[in-house]
């Protein structure tokens, strides 16, 4: 391991909370077999001072900001604790995206075009097939009360854009 390395190539490190993770050795401990899409409910800082807060008790890998920046807080080899159920943060990588469900515009063209880059990479990296059955909504993991991404989550047009970067990179 190297301090502040990151995973995806232009991704900004800033390092969260160890409190929010457990460190792990995935893929060989744990199977790494979706992605997790989440949003903030408020914006990038205050997601990141959240994530880096021992007692805020959770954390995505990633944020991605409305303006396509990327920023990785935990390694992917490491279970963040975002997903709200032990088994889907084992086996899932986590990515946050700077807005608020009820807002459409929090959903940016650069933030699609970034957030997707970055799961095909996710996919590569894993061999994790490109569907719904594999990149999912926090709303879809059992046992939690979350609607994020919410109705304005654009999933045609996301899983054409994560399909599209992944052809491309094969």
């Amino acid at each position: 391991r190297v301090a502040g390395a990151v995973d995806f190539a232009g991704a900004r490190w800033v390092a969260a909370s160890s409190a929010n993770y457990r460190r792990a050795d995935r893929p060989d401990d744990y199977t790494v077999d979706r992605v997790v899409v989440h949003v903030t409910q408020g914006s990038y800082a205050s997601a990141v001072k959240a994530f880096e807060d021992p007692g805020h008790q959770a954390a995505a890998h990633y944020i991605v900001r409305a303006d396509g920046r990327v920023t990785q807080m935990i390694r992917e080899l490491d279970v963040a604790f975002h997903a709200g159920n032990r088994e889907y943060n084992e086996r899932s990588v986590g990515i946050e995206h700077e807005g608020f469900v009820e807002k459409a515009a929090s959903f940016t063209d650069a933030m699609y075009a970034a957030s997707a880059r970055l799961t095909a990479r996710i996919c590569a990296r894993y061999a994790i097939p490109v569907d719904r059955a594999h990149i999912i909504g926090h709303v879809e993991v059992p046992g939690t009360d979350h609607t994020d991404p919410g109705p304005h989550w654009d999933w045609d047009r996301y899983l054409r854009l994560v399909l599209r970067e992944r052809t491309a990179r094969t």
